[in-house]
């Protein structure tokens, strides 16, 4: 059978113990654990071992972020021989293993030491102050971790905690609560079922009046007149429809909330050469009709490319 997998990711030795027992915590509930230092990364001899991380990331269920006070190892396709400085800036494993759950749209579940948190808020007062010593954290860069973490529009549910048990009884309670969510969609399932034959008995009686439409214009009008109306209609219901598929995808249902245009957003998606390129577009849009930014990560590239399958244009490469 089947059993869901959860990556832990975090820095190891200053959350080494709460790793330890969160392994315990995810078995108790029947789920597979992943974690890199007990061999649930496959590591391959061909890449760096962080690039395996991030791999086994996107083949995972759920994904569990814990925040310390330790940034933690820079990526390996940018190391250097010196050591980091504690206001360099630098992507760090930890960081790019998170980047990775939002790229696969895996849910997440953001958890951060409340001492760190803490300090995040005289961080937020203080940004252009260099002088000040933070007392919990190794470096600045943690604090724009969060700030990354905690500006995406969704898929960043966020939980401080002091000791160990705040962990497990709030991700106890988070998937408790995805648990009843799965099962209240498919109860839903029946009502679907009988809404699409619904729609199917309405599309044949669409076809039906729509021959009588045609045979009657045909009859009472001049004959290019009436084949002319026919046509015009045609195309004016199949627009209608691409645009009510276009809205029902993810992609344009969260950015047109958020103030795009979705005329503008079809050029986007159906201009662009990559999903770094829509993207990019996107925001320059955004900025220029004042809207804000979109955090980068915060929308799956499957999400974009089920968008330009609705408008048939083939896949967008991602990289």
């Amino acid at each position: 059978m089947a059993r869901p997998r959860v990556f832990v990711s975090s820095t190891y030795y200053d959350l080494r113990y709460v790793r330890s027992s969160l392994e315990l915590f995810i078995g108790s509930l029947g789920f597979d654990a992943v974690l890199s230092e007990t061999g649930g990364v496959a590591y391959a001899p061909d890449r760096a071992l962080d690039e395996s991380c991030y791999r086994e990331v996107q083949n995972c269920d759920l994904y569990v972020l814990i925040v310390g006070g330790r940034y933690g190892s820079e990526i390996s396709s940018s190391r250097t021989e010196t050591t980091r400085e504690f206001f360099d800036h630098y992507e760090s494993v930890t960081r790019t293993e998170y980047r990775a759950a939002l790229e696969k749209d895996i849910p997440v579940y953001i958890l951060i030491e409340r001492a760190v948190y803490a300090e995040y808020h005289t961080f937020q007062r203080n940004r252009d102050n260099g002088n000040i010593k933070y007392a919990h954290v190794d470096s600045i860069n943690v604090f724009h971790f969060l700030d990354e973490l905690l500006n995406q529009p969704r898929n960043n549910p966020v939980q401080s905690f002091d000791r160990y048990a705040e962990i497990e009884a709030w991700l106890r309670e988070q998937w408790a609560g995805l648990f009843q969510e799965l099962l209240y969609r498919m109860s839903g399932q029946q009502q679907l079922r009988s809404l699409a034959a619904q729609v199917s008995e309405l599309s044949e009686v669409n076809k039906t009046l729509r021959r009588y439409l045609e045979e009657m214009l045909v009859r009472i009008t001049p004959e290019q007149q009436g084949v002319a109306i026919v046509e015009d209609e045609t195309k004016r219901l199949e627009e209608a429809q691409l645009e009510a598929r276009l809205q029902a995808t993810p992609f344009f249902e969260f950015t047109t909330r958020n103030g795009v245009p979705a005329d503008s957003l079809r050029e986007v998606v159906a201009e662009a050469t990559s999903v770094e390129d829509v993207m990019h577009r996107l925001n320059e849009l955004m900025a220029g009709i004042q809207l804000t930014r979109i955090p980068e990560g915060s929308i799956g590239h499957q999400n974009i490319n089920e968008a330009r399958e609705v408008l048939g244009l083939k896949a967008l490469p991602y990289r």
